[in-house]
């Protein structure tokens, strides 16, 4: 028995804010989760620096920092080029949990950076991005009934641009087709593991933050009744589970009101730090000669080293200087008389292991109401476009049944997650009475059945 991990629900909810769950379960939006807070273990977790969902979910299902599992953000510049790539599953350096040995078999849904698709003991459908649903789903024979189920992907987020109204229709449609396709494969697959993310939730945040926290706002009962379908999705699901089912919810990132976009290439272009072959400049492909340093989305900014690029100009002696200035620079940056950076992390602070050469020289984390952006085509250092949201580092959150308070850290971070799962397995195993989880389990479900 002891050899047979406890059957483990994981639900994530990309880009969901501590407080905001919060505030949702206690005014009654999500009266579900609301139930599991009060008998379970709720904390807010730090995200992944950057918070950006490809390096926090990479974080989550390995337990490691992008030192070790290699990937540092959407995009990234393969060494000794200037060409713009986009990392995927395959750049993974490090084996997603599910794939450890005694893991048992696995329903993996929706989890973003998970694209294409790896073979694995169970059944995968990988998140954004997602190039097609072939590709995208494990085992391929799998496709002809998502196909009849609806299931899409991700959110038509070009939608919202065209209309609100049909980016809502979409997102409606999208989780909904998501629900029956978790229903399909829970009754379907023998699983042990079983992880579904919503990630409509991000994609409503970053175009409607203003309407949650404008309550006469038009899609402020829109943006409520979202969340509250996958509240009553959430109880559903655990309403499923059986007496000793781990259950953990989670999100990657956080959210707030969104200002001012910051493009820190047109900074750094303007500081004298970047230069460009043409004007106007495309992509990074254009940086030329006397360059010192540039960014990738969203502030990763990397020093421009004389042999490490093709049109390096910094020799690595030069380095720490070169870093320094940039500091002191950066921090100088001002908007209405605001600081634009909350933190400037050099490497070390934030990342170790084998692919540290890989990171970025310093992180840039904004200060609130600010979002960094790296567009090497702006034509102005400060812009404001549709998203009136956008992603925090600090208040992701961790929500855990059937587990006892010591099983988290008092302040967890997204790498912890994978940990955190091994030591419930572990307690699980352990356990003397089977009452004793189902009490607890029990309690969940019976302040869920009185909503």
């Amino acid at each position: 028995m002891a050899n047979i991990p406890a059957r483990t629900v994981i639900i994530g909810l990309d880009g969901m804010p501590y407080r905001l769950i919060k505030h949702l379960a206690e005014s009654g939006v999500m009266p579900n989760t609301r139930a599991l807070i009060a008998e379970g273990v709720f904390r807010e977790m730090e995200s992944s620096i950057p918070e950006v969902s490809s390096v926090a979910w990479s974080s989550v299902i390995t337990g490691a920092n992008p030192g070790y599992h290699g990937i540092f953000g959407f995009t990234d510049i393969p060494a000794g080029t200037y060409r713009l790539s986009f990392p995927n599953s395959s750049n993974l350096r490090m084996p997603p949990f599910w794939q450890h040995e005694g893991n048992g078999r696995s329903v993996i849904m929706n989890v973003p950076s998970t694209y294409p698709a790896s073979s694995l003991d169970g059944v995968l459908i990988a998140g954004f991005v997602s190039l097609d649903l072939q590709r995208a789903t494990y085992p391929p024979s799998l496709v002809s009934k998502l196909n009849e189920l609806g299931y899409q992907i991700d959110v038509d987020s070009g939608k919202a641009h065209q209309s609100i109204e049909l980016f809502l229709r979409n997102l409606d449609r999208t989780l909904k087709a998501r629900i029956k396709a978790y229903r399909y494969l829970w009754d379907r697959e023998d699983w042990q593991t079983f992880m579904l993310v919503f990630t409509g939730t991000d994609r409503l945040a970053h175009f409607l933050w203003d309407a949650y926290e404008d309550r006469s706002h038009r899609y402020h009962d829109a943006f409520l009744d979202h969340l509250h379908q996958i509240d009553t999705t959430i109880g559903e699901i655990v309403n499923r589970m059986e007496n000793d089912d781990l259950l953990i919810m989670l999100s990657d990132h956080g959210f707030e009101r969104l200002e001012y976009d910051i493009n820190i290439n047109y900074y750094l272009h303007d500081e004298g730090f970047l230069k460009f072959r043409k004007s106007p400049p495309q992509s990074p492909v254009d940086i030329d000669f006397g360059t010192t340093a540039f960014a990738l989305d969203p502030a990763r900014i990397y020093v421009n080293v004389a042999e490490k690029y093709p049109r390096g100009s910094v020799p690595p002696g030069d380095i720490e200087s070169t870093i320094d200035r940039l500091c002191k620079t950066l921090r100088a940056l001002e908007v209405n008389g605001r600081k634009v950076a909350a933190h400037i992390y050099r490497k070390e602070e934030v990342y170790e292991g084998p692919y540290l050469e890989q990171a970025p020289d310093l992180v840039l984390i904004p200060g609130p109401g600010f979002n960094f952006r790296s567009s090497f085509r702006a034509e102005r250092l400060v812009e404001k476009g549709i998203f009136t949201g956008k992603h925090t580092q600090q208040d992701a959150f961790i929500l855990l049944n059937n587990a006892p308070e010591d099983a988290v850290p008092s302040r967890p971070s997204v790498t912890d997650v994978v940990g955190i799962i091994k030591r419930l397995r572990g307690i699980q195993s352990e356990r003397q009475s089977e009452e004793s989880g189902r009490c607890t389990m029990r309690s969940a479900r019976a302040g869920i059945a009185r909503q």
